[in-house]
């Protein structure tokens, strides 16, 4: 991978440079492609996060190709085309997910106008969520594929953003394409790099560092590994029975190390908060 070729798909959109507060406990799960495993792992980190006995909210943030209540077996009477339209706030189409033990906002699939809402719309929408945000210990957002306006707005609000990548070149390059995006808006440092379907714990290290060396070379960036999650057949299994992992396969090797990368976070948000109560008593 080189820089020349990471960069050969260019936004259409100036990237936001608005100023806006971020949220103290969203965490953000982006991928540079679709096909990665994206939603399937914001499922798993939630309900790993609400099985440490956080509250737990997961908002369906691809807006436009939403798949959180299919991946669940959701039909939601409520979504964010309520929101939207206007027709009612974003905390009145949160539902629980008593499965899970987590709570969730769902997207609506099929509406490509969802994606391509005007600015001050989408800054409403983000502004709701993070009023939203101060009812849970944290809020995880599924974004959607690939580094449009709207995806480049809700991940720069995040306190963290975690990068989901493969192997597949492909995925590299999308990835390093999201960085150096991200970097370009000021958004770099808080994205971190997950390993999705990693064939083996030397090929995921393998993986992240082809990713670590083109930002460290290029970008002069060196984002953390948040974690690696091994291939496992038992993730499509729970996919084709609409239940998530930790539901039907608590044991399985994908749904560990997900509650690995859900230690990091809870770590990383209680360091932040005792930041920013030190900060209020200095």
């Amino acid at each position: 991978m080189n820089d020349s070729v990471a960069t050969e798909k260019k936004p259409s959109d100036k990237p936001i440079s608005s100023p806006f507060q971020r949220g103290k406990n969203l965490v953000a799960v982006a991928s540079g492609k679709g096909g990665v495993g994206k939603t399937w792992f914001s499922i798993t980190l939630s309900q790993a996060l609400a099985n440490e006995g956080k509250k737990v909210l997961l908002f369906d943030g691809d807006l436009g190709l939403a798949n959180v209540d299919v991946q669940l077996g959701l039909m939601p009477k409520r979504d964010l085309n309520d929101v939207i339209r206007g027709r009612l706030g974003l905390d009145k189409i949160i539902q629980p997910y008593e499965d899970g033990g987590f709570d969730i906002i769902a997207g609506r699939s099929g509406q490509a106008s969802l994606s391509a809402l005007p600015s001050q719309r989408l800054a409403l929408l983000r502004d709701q969520l993070l009023e939203v945000a101060e009812k849970y210990d944290v809020v995880v957002i599924d974004l959607g594929a690939g580094i449009d306006r709207t995806v480049r707005m809700m991940s720069a609000a995040a306190t963290r953003t975690l990068l989901i990548t493969t192997d597949e070149p492909t995925s590299l390059t999308d990835a390093y394409a999201f960085i150096k995006l991200g970097n370009a808006a000021g958004m770099s440092k808080n994205v971190s790099i997950v390993v999705n379907m990693a064939p083996s714990a030397a090929e995921g290290e393998k993986t992240y560092k082809t990713l670590l060396k083109a930002c460290e070379n290029f970008l002069r960036l060196t984002p953390p590994m948040a974690g690696m999650i091994r291939q496992d057949p038992r993730v499509k299994d729970t996919i084709r029975h609409q239940t998530p992992i930790l539901t039907r396969s608590p044991n399985a090797e994908a749904a560990q190390d997900v509650e690995k990368v859900a230690a990091v976070i809870i770590e990383e948000l209680m360091i932040a908060k005792k930041q920013a109560k030190a900060q209020k008593q200095a």
